[in-house]
């Protein structure tokens, strides 16, 4: 959203809950005279459009506010049973406080009603304990929800912004058109169509960030599709698309493809295709019932594949005359059997060709699940799709579970805030505190994810509303009890808090809301300046609680985890690297156990959690120079390989020759080693000696045919082992953008307080 829509939307934000929370007041007060509910009907709406950030268009956020209403219910009524005694409003206030904040880990709809929620059950859980007025209160309540709902539908509505499935459909398209050579964007286009499937570059209501199985669905075909657009700007960069396509085109003419490149030739339309149905379907929002076809074609690929590969006895490819190579189908020339590029590059585009395929399987996959959303058989490999074939309990319950750990930032926040709430109850009720509730409120509104942010909150809340409790009560003395008067304020008061308070910052928003409430509470009984006082005293009682509480428990907020977590996820990942090339090379062929990958997929979750608060906390980017998104990237890509080239690389025949099985071990053993020397980079520990490899270079296995110098020459290519090769040639150039981005880590603090890298 531009600056000057954002400012648009909340001058329209503020007209829709001015309207709700006024309707409601003046009904209740001065139609019916009742007190009780036109305190409920004034605080539903400022408590659900305003303190809280529900995102969407006015549809999406009505029925979030309607949904959200039953909750609302429950929890005035579970505060005014338990305002009986402070102890049990204390109890209360944690387990609500603590359940509400972490709801986050439901998605951002549930996340961004939480404060609305709490400061339900804030109202009603302190004195008096009148039991007798819960009918009354519920009935503001229920009746100032309404009317926001209706406000935000029919008044103002707010657009609703690009759909994630729009979104997604236009990548695959843009895919699809490059694989058939309808358009030839340049890479930088290409990327920067997978950067728009970013959920940071997604509208809040349209990110698919729940438990569901469409959720799921959803974000894993956009993640496929990102790394697919990925993977066309290097093909393109090499210049390994060009040749592609210029074998699909003979193949379509009719023309004799060379016999190297034919499965290249036969597979690429049928990428196309399916990359075009996909996009087909994410615009109608229709999957196709049928099978999943990149499976069969994926497999065929491979048969096909391994018929035309060269054999595997023999010298070195230039050592080969030119009636040998012929035959083998790696070239049909003298000049290219001369050339030990000429039998490697065929195969190197095949696996190239093989990731993409890959890529688009998962789309397909993932797409046909967001898009149904129902339950299906088991879909290989199972670990990768578990969602597809699980009950929606299991789901929630395996979201809850994971994020309930030192390790998650969503359970940090909920512990947090639960604590800071309670000790604020506990504190306004043993103080037998003036309008008690305004302690809580200060809590909620002024605690953020780190004590410096905190800290900078508050001083401006504090500086506000004393300048605002000066006005307030300056405005209490002049008109005294002239409620008419306060009547003919509170509406375009509210206008104006509401809309200069987010415009202008916390200071004013917080000056201009004393003097909202010392206005409203001026009417329902009598008031004095003292009111204004007490608005004081409240405030900074509360902010003192949420400091020290921001203090004690995770002060530098996500910053710290995102580095554990990302050094746990490293450390996960670097054994698949040797548990991949073992299931490809075991001997006898097919009898390696499958490296296991759920405890990285774990530890994946944690890590993208941490990193998405770490960016929406002011300052990330500077405060630490590391580029933790490179590392998500790399972890996922090792996370891909580990799952796809064990299960369409075809056990061979035969035992691999013993030599190119130790040029690929020697490769994967650097990896794992940088791997490890990140890991520990990210975890502040000191980096170990590097060893192997340096993680810039490329693999040792021979490049485009080339013999490693003063060694001997290169056995013919092989197809497992060439995929292996490209994937781990592509992983380490992503590895070395990784160390170079954790590079400025050298000095800092580790997680424990002792100096390390930053």
């Amino acid at each position: 959203m531009t600056a000057g829509g954002a400012r648009a939307e909340i001058l329209h934000r503020s007209v829709r809950v001015t309207a709700a929370a006024a309707t409601g007041f003046y009904v209740f007060l001065y139609g019916l005279d009742e007190p009780v509910p036109a305190l409920y009907s004034l605080f539903a709406p400022i408590s659900l459009g305003l303190l809280s950030s529900i995102p969407g268009s006015g549809r999406q956020r009505a029925a979030v506010m309607l949904k959200a209403l039953p909750a609302g219910l429950a929890l005035v009524t579970l505060g005014t049973v338990l305002a009986v005694h402070t102890w049990t409003a204390v109890l209360g206030m944690l387990l609500v406080g603590f359940v509400l904040a972490f709801a986050a880990v439901a998605g951002l709809r549930p996340a961004g009603a939480a404060p609305g929620l709490q400061l339900f059950y804030i109202l009603a859980c302190f004195p008096p304990y009148a039991p007798q007025n819960l009918g009354l209160r519920l009935t503001g309540l229920a009746v100032g929800v309404v009317l926001l709902a209706l406000a935000e539908r029919f008044l103002l509505p707010r657009p609703p912004g690009e759909s994630y499935r729009s979104s997604l459909a236009s990548a695959v398209a843009i895919a699809g058109d490059t694989l058939a050579g309808r358009a030839g964007p340049a890479p930088d286009i290409l990327r920067s169509a997978g950067a728009r499937l970013r959920l940071s570059q997604v509208p809040p209501a349209e990110r698919p960030a729940g438990p569901s199985r469409a959720d799921r669905g959803l974000s894993q075909a956009g993640s496929a599709a990102r790394r697919l657009l990925e993977q066309l700007a290097h093909l393109t960069e090499t210049g390994r698309l060009r040749d592609l396509l210029s074998d699909g085109g003979r193949a379509g003419d009719g023309a004799d493809v060379p016999p190297g490149d034919a499965a290249c030739a036969w597979l690429l339309p049928r990428l196309v295709n399916r990359c075009d149905d996909t996009a087909a379907e994410l615009r109608t929002g229709l999957p196709d019932p049928g099978p999943e076809r990149m499976d069969a074609a994926i497999r065929a690929f491979q048969q096909l594949r391994g018929r035309r590969s060269p054999p595997r006895g023999g010298t070195h490819p230039a050592a080969s005359s030119p009636t040998s190579t012929a035959s083998a189908g790696t070239a049909s020339t003298p000049a290219e059997s001369r050339s030990p590029a000429s039998r490697w590059a065929p195969v190197r585009r095949q696996a190239a060709l093989l990731g993409v395929a890959e890529s688009v399987r998962v789309l397909e996959i993932a797409a046909r699940v967001g898009l149904d959303g129902r339950r299906t058989g088991p879909i290989e490999p199972r670990e990768l799709f578990w969602y597809t074939e699980a009950a929606a309990s299991r789901l929630w319950l395996r979201r809850i579970v994971g994020n309930t750990t030192l390790r998650s930032v969503q359970f940090h926040n909920a512990v947090r805030i639960a604590a800071a709430l309670g000790a604020a109850r506990l504190v306004a009720g043993s103080l037998e505190l003036t309008h008690g509730f305004w302690v809580l409120l200060a809590v909620l509104t002024l605690s953020r994810t780190t004590a410096g942010e905190t800290w900078a909150a508050i001083r401006e809340a504090v500086a506000g509303n004393l300048v605002g409790a000066v006005a307030a009560g300056a405005l209490l003395i002049g008109v005294g009890q002239h409620t008419d008067a306060y009547a003919a304020i509170l509406a375009p008061g509210m206008l104006l808090a509401f809309a200069l308070g987010p415009l202008l910052g916390i200071a004013w928003a917080q000056g201009l809301f004393t003097l909202v409430v010392a206005t409203a509470f001026a009417q329902i009984a009598p008031a004095s300046w003292q009111l204004a006082e007490a608005r004081i005293v409240d405030v900074v009682t509360g902010s003192v609680i949420g400091l020290l509480c921001a203090m004690l428990a995770w002060p530098a907020g996500a910053r710290r985890e995102v580095r554990r977590t990302m050094a746990g996820l490293l450390r996960e990942c670097g054994p698949l690297i040797d548990g991949t090339l073992a299931v490809l090379t075991a001997v006898p062929p097919g009898s390696a156990p499958l490296p296991p990958t759920l405890p990285a997929l774990h530890r994946m979750r944690l890590a993208e959690s941490a990193y998405a608060q770490f960016r929406s906390e002011p300052g990330a980017g500077a405060s630490v120079g590391a580029d933790w998104h490179s590392v998500l990237i790399a972890t996922h890509q090792i996370l891909l390989g580990a799952h796809w080239l064990p299960r369409f690389d075809l056990p061979a025949p035969d035992p691999l020759p013993p030599a190119a099985v130790a040029r690929a071990r020697a490769d994967a053993r650097s990896a794992v080693t940088t791997v490890g020397r990140l890991a520990a980079l990210c975890a502040g520990a000191p980096p170990p000696a590097a060893g192997g490899q340096p993680p810039s270079g490329r693999p040792t296995a021979p490049q485009d045919g080339a013999p490693p110098p003063n060694g001997p020459p290169p056995a013919p290519p092989l197809p497992a082992l060439v995929d292996f090769e490209v994937w781990l040639t592509s992983l380490t150039a992503q590895l070395a953008h990784v160390e170079s981005g954790l590079s400025g880590m050298s000095h800092g603090r580790t997680p424990g307080g002792r100096r390390s890298h930053r």
